[in-house]
């Protein structure tokens, strides 16, 4: 469970120097899509785990419902990063290239 936990931390930690790092807006959003979600995963299994360490119905149910938080995770990160992408586009947000980068000073 340590290790799940740990896990998670790396990958929140890769999302977040990837939305520091990356150059424009729609290159920000995969490391906070895909990197977020999978923190998600491994941290809230983990404490899904720890949850069921004294297993009784109420650590079970407790265990379900986090389970349940991630299955609901999966489903609404990639509607609402398409979304915010579609959101970018139509405001008329050009991606970044290299010639985009030499003519701002």
């Amino acid at each position: 469970m340590t290790i799940l936990l740990f896990c998670g931390l790396i990958f929140f930690t890769g999302g977040a120097v990837g939305i520091i790092r990356f150059p424009d807006y729609y290159s920000r959003l995969h490391p906070a899509g895909k990197l977020d979600t999978m923190g998600l995963l491994f941290s809230m299994s983990g404490l899904a785990l720890y949850t069921l360490h004294d297993f009784s119905l109420d650590t079970f149910l407790t265990s379900v419902k986090i389970i349940l938080i991630v299955v609901f995770v999966y489903l609404t990160a990639p509607t609402a990063t398409h979304a915010i992408v579609d959101a970018g586009v139509r405001a008329g947000l050009e991606p970044w290239t290299k010639k985009n980068k030499e003519e701002k000073p």
